[in-house]
């Protein structure tokens, strides 16, 4: 086949996101499939600031922060062994996965 396949990860933990991109690498490699990646994206930082108490002491205030941690993986001269056994695949709990065939 000459269509690639793109796999994009996301997760607030960077460990767990490794352990995923991981696994997809090796069930490709073991397919015989040729694999880009995973190639880490920037880190989406979030940073959010809340105001302690509601009346009194405005200026007293706490700040909380939200990464959010991508990768990138691309797979060419797949076989359809390879889309099933990505589909069986169970990554960890806390990544998103998104695949475009």
């Amino acid at each position: 086949m000459d269509k690639k396949i793109r796999i994009k990860l996301k997760s607030f933990d960077h460990n767990l996101i490794d352990k995923g991109a991981s696994d997809i690498v090796r069930i490709a490699k073991k397919t015989g499939s040729r694999v880009h990646g995973p190639i880490p994206l920037p880190v989406k930082r979030s940073v959010y600031t809340v105001v302690r108490g509601p009346h009194v002491n405005k200026s007293s205030r706490e700040q909380f922060e939200l990464k959010v941690h991508k990768r990138l993986i691309d797979i060419s001269e797949h076989t359809s062994q390879l889309m099933d056994e990505l589909n069986r695949l169970e990554l960890p709990s806390g990544v998103e996965v998104e695949i475009k065939a």
